[in-house]
């Protein structure tokens, strides 16, 4: 199974001038108007403007919402309308997730994109268990039957990748996109599926025995129709 004030009116003093240095008792029509300053000692001390409380308010939520927009611009898998950098031209690019993503670890901070696409790593046994391909590029690349247990894949990547039969027990599969994958017999043993995609993806015969996923994340992966009986069961599909 899945596991789940009321402020006092500054007074306004009247004064018209007439004569040397005197003061009239009769109000002019043009008479000066002064607004006493605001002292610590002044009982009656000008109160916070409500306009300008209702401007910083204002201004926090937009500052809320361009952070929100940046972060989604960088995310590879949030973004809607997703454009991948250019293919790396490193000749060794592949070899780079024996290493895995050594510097920001799970949060997907690198020195240079993690660029994977279209490298084989089918079969692969020993070289991939435990790595952190956290932020990787992954579309078009195949990981069938390949051994990745305990591997970080946070914010991921994985579009159109190829993983038939691989072992995912006890990985992290952290928001990843596996959107039109190829995850046909993959066991998901103890895994974390948490804010993870799989539009379009082929799930004919996964493994799902005891993957931890959010409630929001397992309505979600219950809509995909390749799901086996038994996977349906297990997982808790209604």
């Amino acid at each position: 199974m899945a596991t789940l004030s009321n402020s006092t009116p500054l007074s306004q003093k009247v004064f018209s001038a007439t004569g040397r240095n005197s003061l009239s008792t009769r109000h002019h029509r043009s008479s000066l108007r002064f607004s006493a300053s605001r002292r610590d000692d002044d009982p009656e001390q000008v109160q916070p403007n409500e306009n300008v409380s209702q401007f910083k308010e204002l201004r926090s939520v937009a500052c809320g919402v361009l952070a929100v927009w940046a972060v989604t611009a960088a995310s590879p898998v949030i973004g809607a309308n997703i454009r991948l950098p250019p293919l790396s031209t490193e000749p060794n690019r592949c070899e780079r997730a024996f290493v895995g993503n050594t510097i920001g670890q799970a949060n997907g901070v690198y020195d240079k994109p993690l660029d994977l696409r279209f490298c084989d790593y089918a079969n692969d046994k020993s070289n991939l268990k435990g790595k952190s391909l956290a932020a990787a590029l992954l579309s078009e690349a195949k990981f069938d039957g390949a051994d990745m247990t305990e591997v970080v894949m946070t914010k991921a990547y994985a579009v159109g990748a190829s993983f038939k039969g691989t072992d995912f027990s006890n990985a992290v599969l952290d928001r990843v996109n596996f959107g039109k994958a190829n995850l046909q017999g993959a066991l998901f043993k103890n895994t974390v599926l948490s804010g993870s995609t799989f539009d379009g993806a082929q799930l004919q015969d996964a493994v799902f025995d005891d993957t931890i996923i959010g409630y929001i994340d397992l309505q979600k992966l219950c809509t995909n129709k390749t799901i086996s009986e038994d996977g349906r069961a297990t997982l808790g599909c209604r």
